[in-house]
């Protein structure tokens, strides 16, 4: 690959986002850059055709947005209903907890190693086909489940049940870049953890109510009802978003890119130290996939230039580009196909297929994957232990909360996950600007984790209140309240670990989530089998005070992210270009 992606100072994921003053800097083809009202540059720079996800009116973004952040809820809701039907299960089938369990671990295993078998096929036969196989893969599992008479059905309905929101872990986020620009994700990942909070702690009240009021197979045979309308609606209804952008934009010739950059380095710099500072934090990635900033980049014409030709062949001057002059929207019903074939496919596209499935896995070779994946896999692992304990602790002496009291519980989590969105998406990307400004204008995906130094003080608290507070008898309120805190981190670690993965990578945004999803999905699991054996050795206190200093311990991680955060990046640049190449068929 030839051009910026090729320049020893470019970092993926180092962007200078701010609009010039110099309203004559241009973009390829000697036309301006694009960018909002505020002067942010619009990343990915959007094409001209009307066919372009980024171009879609609002109202076609909204429902795009809707469907996704529901099929998000519905089939986080479907994962966790399960327990509202354990005792019956039990009293009827003689089917043990420890099956109950086990049927988890199946369900957490195949959240997460799903991800990948659907990965590759995004980018070869579009988007739509993932999320219509994952809905009918919940329709197979919910009807299995409500059908259950033995220890078999419990555990093997929960594998289609897993299958299913291996969409929500992955396809969605990568449906949202494709739609919205990179500082609008913050905003729109908010949504989206608070789709996944409410499916997964009202989830198990509405089954519970279901379990009582109409029987405990009404919970299988309505998340099998509500999948198989969701899908009939996602059929007719939510449109293709993959798109070659690559096609639209003219590429620049690299002797003017190096023009370019000589002059207008002279005239925005009086100093070249900083102009070499600000070169090495100039990146083309973001002006060429997922954004919603549109600015100038102030010092470096010569990376946003050569930035948005996607720096393929620069060594020709405007060849092979499609004008989007003359062109119309598709029909409605090639919006809406099956399967969009990619522009590379080979035949059945079997051998790009594995191709791509065998070098995903080296995504699991870039620390911020890992960073990501262990912090919000370990939230997973929290909600195993207080869901357990609330089962254990307020069913019985002193509390006797019935099963719905119980379920009742996890509103206070709720409550935290929504505060801890709304601060880690939508005051986070007002805050990253702000910070951005006060570098030079150039924004760092590290700048996302300042944040986070609340959340690690609010998190191991709220394990501490919850926990030894249960254990203790101490006050409904101080135990409310560490829920809340509890669903804190939930919601604030979410938000920010997909975003600044997103923000560094942003263009593998669905590579990047299999390997966060099944790192997560894995953590899971194994905390599924260990949470009631650690809770029986060391007692419900000293549990939650070993979980306190994990979330504090893991959460302070960010600190060596902000020393070494940057380097990784930089050391990473070649196979973040190489599954670029492979995303886009290059």
């Amino acid at each position: 690959m030839a051009g910026t992606y090729d320049d020893e100072d470019y970092i993926p994921g180092t962007v200078n986002i701010f609009a010039s003053k110099y309203e004559d800097d241009a973009g390829p083809g000697g036309q301006p850059l694009k960018k909002n009202k505020n002067g942010v540059i619009l990343l990915p720079q959007p094409s001209d055709s009307p066919n372009d996800p980024l171009n879609w009116s609002l109202t076609r973004k909204m429902w795009h947005f809707a469907l996704v952040s529901f099929i998000t809820g519905l089939t986080a809701a479907t994962s966790n209903d399960a327990a509202a039907a354990q005792e019956y299960l039990n009293d009827l089938y003689g089917i043990t907890y420890d099956a109950m369990n086990t049927g988890a671990g199946i369900l957490f295993i195949f959240i997460g190693w799903s991800c990948i078998f659907f990965a590759p096929a995004s980018s070869l036969y579009g988007r739509r086909i993932t999320y219509l196989i994952c809905l009918l893969c919940g329709c197979l599992g919910s009807v299995w489940f409500a059908k259950s008479n033995r220890t078999s059905d419990t555990l093997w309905s929960q594998m289609f049940v897993g299958m299913s929101e291996s969409c929500a872990e992955a396809q969605v986020q990568q449906s949202l870049s494709d739609i919205f620009f990179q500082h609008q994700l913050g905003g729109a990942l908010t949504i989206y953890i608070l789709a996944t909070s409410v499916g997964s702690f009202l989830g198990p009240l509405v089954a519970n109510f279901i379990a009582q009021g109409m029987g405990f197979r009404w919970i299988g045979w309505w998340g099998a009802i509500i999948c198989g309308a969701t899908m009939i609606v996602v059929f007719f209804t939510c449109e293709e978003t993959v798109f070659d952008r690559t096609k639209y934009i003219p590429v620049i010739d690299s002797s003017f890119h190096q023009t370019s950059s000589n002059e207008n380095s002279q005239d925005l710099e009086d100093s070249s130290e900083k102009n070499e500072k600000l070169h090495q934090h100039t990146s083309p990635r973001l002006l060429t996939v997922e954004t919603t900033h549109r600015a100038h980049p102030e010092e470096e014409e010569d990376t946003t230039i050569d930035a948005t030709t996607g720096g393929a062949n620069a060594n020709n001057l405007e060849t092979g580009v499609v004008s989007a002059q003359d062109e119309k929207m598709h029909p409605y019903w090639k919006r809406i196909a099956i399967i969009t074939p990619s522009s590379y496919l080979e035949g059945f596209g079997f051998k790009q297929y594995i191709f791509r499935f065998v070098v995903y896995f080296k995504v699991f070779t870039i620390p911020a994957v890992w960073f990501s994946g262990l912090l919000w896999g370990l939230q997973d692992a929290y909600m195993t232990f207080f869901l357990t304990t609330q089962d254990d602790y307020f069913s019985s002496d002193p509390w006797n909360y019935s099963a719905n009291g119980v379920a009742i519980m996890n509103v206070a989590t709720l409550i935290g996950a929504v505060v801890g969105c709304l601060m880690s998406g939508v005051f986070s990307d007002v805050h990253v600007l702000w910070l951005a400004k006060r570098n030079n204008s150039v924004f760092e995906p590290e700048m996302r984790l300042w944040l986070l130094f609340i959340t690690l003080i609010i998190s191991p608290m709220g394990l501490i209140m919850f926990g030894v507070g249960a254990a203790r008898q101490w006050p409904w309120q101080v135990i409310y309240v560490g829920l809340g805190f509890i669903g804190f981190g939930w919601g604030s670690i979410g938000d920010t670990a997909m975003s600044y993965l997103m923000d560094s990578y942003p263009e593998i945004v669905i590579q990047g989530m299999v390997g966060v999803s099944i790192i997560n999905n894995t953590l899971a699991c194994i905390f599924t089998f260990v949470c009631s054996k650690w809770l029986e050795a060391s007692g419900t206190q000293n549990t939650y005070i070993a979980l306190a200093v994990i979330d504090f311990v893991s959460i302070a991680t960010i600190v060596p992210m902000f020393i070494w955060g940057k380097t990784f990046r930089k050391k990473t640049k070649r196979l973040y270009i190489k599954l670029v190449e492979l995303s886009q068929g290059m």
